[in-house]
């Protein structure tokens, strides 16, 4: 009796997946798990649609890095001018302000101006942390029916609806119909000036 090997019959059917072709096994480091699972759920780039911001890029945080820069003792006015104290108070690391959990944090690009009065702008870059709660009133990345998108959240009785931050745009309510998840809660935002 042979064994082993491979059998007539055996194993998934060909096209039977998610993608409709052959597959191939890959061995992929734990760590980098959920960021490969979210390049193959979702296209790289998602074009806006009426209505959506959605996000255009996933870049995960990296763990590892420290560049700590001079934080000057002086505080910079908005208004007439200060004299300039030359006093270095010492160094900061932007990623101790900016990522507070590192290990659940990513970073999206944002496509879209349906969050412009929000402060979010096309091409903006976003911090979003998985770890926190999704309370009403915060700004979150959401997938609704497959697309990622960003808005405010908003819990009113048993209704949950998704508010841009644009009157040129519309509400979404979410309904049962709809495949829903929430991502993360949008810490901060990053855009040039």
């Amino acid at each position: 009796m042979v064994r082993g090997g491979k059998r007539e019959g055996a194993g998934r059917k060909l096209g039977s997946g998610a993608y409709g072709e052959q597959t191939k096994v890959m061995r992929i480091p734990a760590s980098r798990l959920d960021e490969v699972k979210m390049i193959l759920q979702f296209p790289r780039k998602l074009m806006p649609e009426p209505g959506r911001t959605k996000v255009s890029d996933v870049f995960r945080a990296l763990n590892n890095s420290y560049t700590p820069q001079p934080l000057y003792a002086a505080m910079v006015s908005a208004g007439m001018p200060l004299p300039a104290d030359e006093l270095s108070e010492g160094k900061i690391d932007l990623n101790e302000h900016l990522l507070k959990n590192p290990e659940s944090s990513f970073f999206v690009r944002v496509s879209g101006d349906s969050m412009i009065d929000a402060g979010i702008h096309p091409g903006d870059l976003l911090i979003v942390d998985r770890s926190l709660r999704p309370t009403s009133g915060r700004v979150i990345i959401a997938v609704v029916n497959g697309e990622l998108t960003v808005k405010r959240l908003f819990k009113q009785a048993s209704k949950l609806f998704l508010m841009p931050e644009n009157p040129n745009y519309p509400a979404i309510e979410i309904t049962d119909d709809m495949t829903f998840m929430i991502w993360g809660v949008v810490t901060n935002v990053i855009h040039p000036l």
